[in-house]
């Protein structure tokens, strides 16, 4: 039976207690990204291009960049640390004798709107309310190449109705999940001990390993909706730790409501 397709029986349910915060993946938890096309993207952005001295096409140059992404840019992935986008883009259009018209950033956030302007994950406006309405704190950790500046706009857009404490942006920070690091971040920001904080994140390695190593309570939001950029989809194996295993936001309010009784 595939993983998806089974859920924690009441008797292994892990003890937990109430969060005072609950901190957010961004991909494939909080919103996803349906039709996911770079050619769409540059094709935005060469909108506002000032000169492109060779006359290159978007799937030229798109297919240029990718080139360079599967490069240097996994490289330093592989290696758990994050290449800036704002970097790489930089490096992309100087190579490629294209300047532009606008800031790097807005260029930036053209280009990602452009490539897909993102959706929210069914529910997860509705986790959001309830969790401002009981008094219980919520942030963002993702392990993001965009700009932290430009995420915070996308949930921003996306979510008008709820303001994040802070977001952090593995860009900002050179460190990715699950290296703990980056949870640590977040707990100094909250000010808040790791038993008093949960993780909702879809990945078993990056987010529900890289939680757990720092102390934080992890909730494995395992949606069926498919994930473009995921790597060995078929693999989603039961995590070892403990952890809270949803397969839609209403569950995670039933959690926390079962916690008032």
């Amino acid at each position: 039976m595939a993983a998806q397709d089974v859920k924690l029986p009441k008797m292994n349910m892990p003890k937990m207690k109430m969060p005072k915060m609950i901190l957010f993946d961004y991909g494939h938890t909080l919103c996803h990204e349906p039709g996911f096309d770079g050619v769409r993207g540059t094709e935005a952005i060469m909108k506002y291009a000032a000169y492109n001295k060779d006359n290159l096409s978007a799937a030229e140059i798109n297919a240029f960049a990718e080139s360079v992404y599967r490069g240097i840019t996994q490289d330093a992935r592989n290696a758990g640390a994050e290449a800036h986008n704002l970097i790489y883009q930089r490096f992309v259009y100087e190579y490629l004798k294209i300047g532009f018209s606008l800031p790097n950033e807005r260029i930036e956030q053209i280009f990602w709107d452009g490539a897909s302007p993102g959706e929210m994950m069914p529910g997860a406006d509705t986790v959001l309310d309830y969790l401002e309405s009981n008094g219980i704190r919520s942030g963002v950790v993702s392990n993001m190449s965009f700009s932290g500046a430009n995420l915070a706009k996308r949930l921003d857009r996306l979510f008008p109705r709820h303001s994040f404490e802070f977001v952090i942006a593995s860009s900002e920070y050179m460190y990715r999940k699950p290296n703990k690091i980056l949870f640590e971040l977040a707990l100094r920001k909250a000010e808040l001990a790791p038993g008093d904080v949960w993780f909702c994140g879809d990945s078993v390695g990056n987010d529900i390993f890289g939680a757990a190593g720092a102390g934080i309570f992890p909730v494995w939001y395992h949606s069926v909706i498919e994930c473009y950029y995921k790597e060995n989809k078929g693999n989603d194996e039961r995590p070892a730790c403990e952890h809270l295993y949803i397969r839609n936001w209403p569950e995670l309010i039933e959690a926390l409501e079962n916690l008032k009784l």
